[in-house]
């Protein structure tokens, strides 16, 4: 198939578990340009089980692991599908999937580093007859990386402006940066927690998947002691490269925390949104002084109540989002997805060392064919 012509598909579950975005993705120069995209919502009972097991809730026996791990490619496979009957392109003008998968563990550092995504790819490529990039990040790990993030290389190729320095801010169940250099140089890495937190505190006390424009949040009153605390975990002061995810802040790390049990519901809530954004906000600070803006892109892009305080807090720094730039803050993270399965088969590197402090640029992801014939 002549590349130049190809689609491209990228698929991804965040770490909050929030739903599966999927987005078809065609190149032109190189460049990638969304063509159609959507979330695909996680039934209520795996979603729940994810989460149990990323926050080490459940334990799996090795039955257990292999059924999950064949029910999350499933739904992967059917947002694939759903994307590209929205779309109304034909299968066979697919080149390839890129699916992420599903992060259960994230672990980069240790004796035996390790990063594990789940979600079959052999049945995405059967169910869908698309050939299926997986397994992206063991191959930065087994080279000395954290694996994460993998985003920084679009961020450059879409949002930098030659001069400048500016920074693009995910914020999705876990909150990273990318600094773009004035001088093309990037680096980036994961800040703490965004929205996981807070969507599973909010979840566990008021039975919805997440709060609303932030709006229970600003009921209550950000507690001090607690937010001092939280700030005091060696994670925030550790120098980049650095990457974390929900096995790290989860809501057992948080309800380890003494001041905890004296708070209102929404008086937590309130801390841990403002946890987000000063952990963002100071590793900005820190680390790119001389920026003029900040682009957002992820789920917390939609949380008002979060964009507001991260605007006082980055001031005189504009934060505004990256759809200002014609980039949909929604799907980034799917297109870049769809972008890394374009280099592995193209045997170009997905990964920036500077980034992720891998020893070496590194092909990433696996290679499943779809039935031919």
């Amino acid at each position: 198939m002549d590349d130049a012509s190809s689609l491209y598909l990228g698929l991804i579950s965040g770490t909050s578990a929030d739903g599966i975005d999927a987005a078809l993705v065609r190149f032109e120069n190189d460049r990638p340009q969304l063509v159609a995209a959507l979330t695909h919502p996680w039934p209520d009972d795996l979603r729940e089980r994810i989460l149990r097991v990323a926050q080490d809730e459940e334990r799996l026996d090795l039955d257990a692991y292999g059924r999950l791990d064949v029910a999350i490619g499933q739904q992967f496979a059917h947002a694939a599908l759903a994307v590209l009957g929205q779309s109304g392109a034909d299968v066979v003008t697919v080149r390839a999937i890129g699916s992420h998968g599903q992060t259960l563990r994230h672990r980069p550092s240790g004796a035996q580093p390790f990063t594990l995504q789940v979600g079959d790819a052999s049945v995405i490529a059967e169910r869908c007859g698309i050939d299926v990039v997986a397994d992206f990040r063991r191959a930065d790990v087994a080279a000395g990386g954290q694996g994460a993030p993998l985003l920084p290389a679009v961020h450059a190729m879409l949002l930098s402006m030659p001069g400048q320095c500016r920074v693009v801010l995910n914020l999705g169940g876990i909150a990273n940066i990318t600094v773009l250099g004035a001088h093309g140089d990037v680096f980036g890495f994961d800040t703490g927690p965004a929205n996981g937190l807070m969507d599973a505190w909010h979840l566990r006390h008021r039975g919805a998947a997440f709060d609303q424009d932030g709006a229970f949040a600003a009921t209550g009153q950000v507690d001090a002691a607690l937010l001092d605390a939280l700030l005091a975990d060696p994670y925030f002061a550790l120098p980049p490269p650095k990457s974390t995810g929900r096995e790290h802040f989860h809501l057992t790390w948080l309800d380890a925390h003494a001041h905890v049990a004296g708070l209102s519901v929404a008086d937590v809530q309130a801390t841990l949104l403002e946890l987000s954004a000063r952990s963002v906000a100071d590793a900005i600070k820190r680390y790119a002084l001389d920026a003029v803006d900040v682009l957002a892109c992820g789920g917390g892009v939609h949380n008002g109540a979060l964009m507001r305080r991260l605007a006082e807090l980055l001031s005189p720094c504009v934060l505004q989002s990256t759809a200002a730039f014609g980039v949909d803050p929604d799907y980034l993270e799917a297109t870049a997805f769809a972008w890394l399965a374009r280099q592995r088969l193209l045997g170009l590197p997905g990964n920036l060392p500077a980034v992720t402090g891998a020893r070496g640029a590194r092909v990433l992801g696996a290679v499943y064919l779809a039935p031919r014939g």
